[in-house]
């Protein structure tokens, strides 16, 4: 199978809008689930779908018309380009079978690379008609890219253009950027990642703010999308996202209910247990597709050889069960109900009480709610691996991951988890997070026995390897 050399599974589009269209995940959709859209309204070429009958060509008109097409879905929301499908009108009305050898889609790799700037990410996807071997339907999926704005180098076949343009989709047309979309497309670009920082901060602070009272160790787990979504929040589309929250089992392999309530805030859906409160879980779904899930962490006191009171432990697979727990379900959100993909930018804090963390209100010195005596904070190993006892009262970890390879919660997920988890466990002076391995296995030994077969048998029904 063809692969691009610079295609990054990073940036691997997904639409709610286009996957309901066309009856699933487009890798997924058969060439009949394609050609099943002929002659539907609601498939018509539109600021995400656009059709092709044959394929791009070599001539320069050609070459400018593809990088026009992909560089104006980069620009605005990502899209699809399905070749080999006529349009009347906009509606599909007929398949004309297309080549989808590979040197197709090698000529189209280097077309697309070469003319326009920064590269434009796309994958192809083959869709096979059955009767006709070698032949079918060729989707090209691009999705929206945090490096826009991307300008066509291709030379111009029209004297009176300009030799660098930048598009952009505007319904079913193109429009052209003008220098003003330019330089503030641009200066979007480079201020992006200090946006993401802004807004994971600001999640992180309205929920400690406000939980500052809580008690005891907590796991905090937020998310921000590189490219923003969007859920919209009315009487309407609330009531389907409470039936489905309250009925959510986001807890990996096991089939319970942490959230009995589903309620709205500004700009986000809030899931907690009042009664519980606030010794429950507590989640807030943003409508742009971030996310922020504050877990209360188990634990007890140990003590020294001589009957001392020492840490507060908590069991290292736990803490790695409701770290991956958080991602999976916080990115499914992002994905599914705000319609973003891509990458996102994780945080992860391991607090022993909400005080103790960076973005937290400082404590008053009058006034303080009396507390359970703190002690300082320390990871629990099965006895098989080697103990450790260096404490903290907070632990960080930070990176960046594929939103479908969370959602998805399979073995990369694993993979993603792994990193994160070493992060934290550093802090309390272990080198690895034993219970995952960073292939994307699971270690069943450094998982304490409570946890350990609800793990595996999570893992075996997901495709993740056990070792």
């Amino acid at each position: 199978m063809f692969r691009l050399p610079f295609y990054s599974a990073c940036m691997a589009f997904r639409s709610r809008r286009l996957e309901e269209l066309f009856g699933g995940a487009l890798d997924g959709v058969s060439y009949g689930d394609v050609i099943d859209l002929i002659g539907k309204q609601e498939a018509a070429e539109a600021e995400d779908l656009d059709y092709k009958q044959q394929h791009y060509t070599a001539d320069p008109k050609s070459r400018e018309e593809l990088a026009k097409d992909i560089a104006a879905f980069a620009n605005h929301l990502g899209g699809v380009i399905v070749i080999g499908m006529a349009e009347q009108h906009g509606v599909p009305f007929r398949a004309f079978d297309v080549d989808l050898g590979d040197h197709h889609l090698r000529d189209l790799q280097q077309r697309i690379a070469s003319t326009t700037a920064p590269p434009v990410r796309w994958e192809p996807l083959r869709k096979e008609n059955p009767a006709n071997p070698g032949h079918g339907l060729l989707l090209l999926t691009i999705p929206p890219s945090p490096q826009a704005p991307h300008a066509i180098t291709a030379a111009p076949t029209k004297p009176s253009a300009t030799a660098l343009r930048y598009p952009r989709r505007a319904g079913t047309k193109t429009e052209w950027l003008t220098e003003t979309n330019v330089a503030s497309a641009y200066h979007q670009r480079f201020t992006a990642a200090a946006d993401r920082r802004q807004r994971m901060r600001d999640i992180e602070q309205t929920l400690v703010t406000a939980e500052r009272d809580r008690l005891g160790p907590h796991l905090l787990v937020s998310l921000v999308p590189d490219v923003p979504g969007r859920m919209r929040i009315n009487q309407e589309s609330f009531t389907g996202h409470k039936k489905a929250l309250e009925a959510a089992q986001p807890l990996l392999g096991l089939d319970t209910r942490p959230f009995h309530q589903v309620s709205v805030g500004a700009h986000r859906l809030i899931l907690d247990s009042p009664r519980a409160h606030p010794h429950s879980d507590l989640v807030q779904l943003y409508d742009d597709g971030a996310g922020i899930w504050a877990q209360p962490i188990e634990t007890w006191v140990g003590r020294d050889g001589g009957g001392r009171e020492q840490a507060r432990f908590a069991e290292a697979g736990l803490l790695v069960h409701r770290l991956m727990s958080a991602l999976a379900f916080l990115a499914g959100h992002a994905r599914d109900r705000c319609g973003t993909t891509g990458t996102a930018a994780i945080e992860v804090c391991f607090v022993d009480e909400m005080h103790s963390h960076p973005h937290a209100p400082p404590e008053p010195a009058v006034g303080r709610i009396p507390r359970e005596r703190a002690y300082p904070m320390a990871v629990a190993l099965p006895a098989s691996f080697r103990q450790h006892t260096r404490t903290s009262a907070y632990a960080q970890a930070d990176g960046t991951a594929v939103l479908d390879d969370l959602a998805d919660a399979r073995t990369g997920l694993v993979q993603a988890s792994s990193p994160l988890a070493d992060q934290i466990f550093h802090t309390f002076g272990i080198a690895e997070a034993h219970p995952l391995v960073h292939t994307g296995e699971i270690r069943a030994s450094a998982w304490h026995f409570e946890l350990r077969d609800t793990i595996t048998s999570w893992a075996r029904t997901r495709g993740v390897p056990v070792v």
